[in-house]
């Protein structure tokens, strides 16, 4: 555990086939089941101060307490994820720290010198900032808020991965605005 963040909750993947990992994770590593949304509805994004509407992809599983976040960039909007492929890169790209105090959590971090490069939000109470890499070049941090419709949906991935028997590995992510 992070003295400074707490538990690692989740591991964020960026991939080029969002399908092919899902089914190597679920066939070779037994991680499932996935929950795929072909399109993220994300709000409010930014990233270095500049508003834009990405398309990614995402799929969710759990292994134990850990998340494992698979994302494929679907348009050229400048981002993090796409930063990390254009370096070559495949793989793990972030780390996240969940939070149900953000606003908290947040003035914290810039009051020890996190410098913000990427956020948005995903569903009532979702924010999530993503800080900047230079003191540390590689995986990134993220700060993500687990409260409302998104904690929900993190809790049912969870209860999900219990036990799971890898019957119908891939499932459609719930609407955020029926949890």
């Amino acid at each position: 555990m992070s003295r400074f963040f707490g538990e690692i909750r989740q591991l964020g993947y960026v991939v080029k086939d969002i399908k092919a990992a899902m089914d190597y994770w679920s066939r070779t590593l037994g991680v499932g089941p996935w929950y795929y949304n072909p399109k993220v509805p994300i709000r409010n994004y930014q990233y270095r101060g500049q508003s834009y509407e990405p398309h990614n992809s995402v799929a969710l599983a759990n292994s134990g307490d850990v998340q494992v976040e698979l994302i494929q960039t679907r348009n050229e909007v400048p981002s993090m994820y796409r930063d990390f492929q254009q370096a070559g890169n495949e793989g793990l790209q972030h780390v996240a720290y969940w939070t149900r105090q953000y606003d908290a959590d947040l003035a914290r971090l810039l009051g020890q010198g996190f410098k913000p490069v990427m956020g948005g939000e995903v569903g009532e109470n979702g924010r999530f900032i993503y800080f900047d890499t230079e003191y540390h070049p590689g995986t990134v941090i993220e700060l993500s808020e687990v409260l409302g419709p998104k904690g929900t949906l993190f809790d049912l991935i969870r209860q999900a991965a219990d036990g799971w028997d890898g019957s119908d590995p891939v499932r459609p992510f719930p609407d955020l605005n029926t949890l």
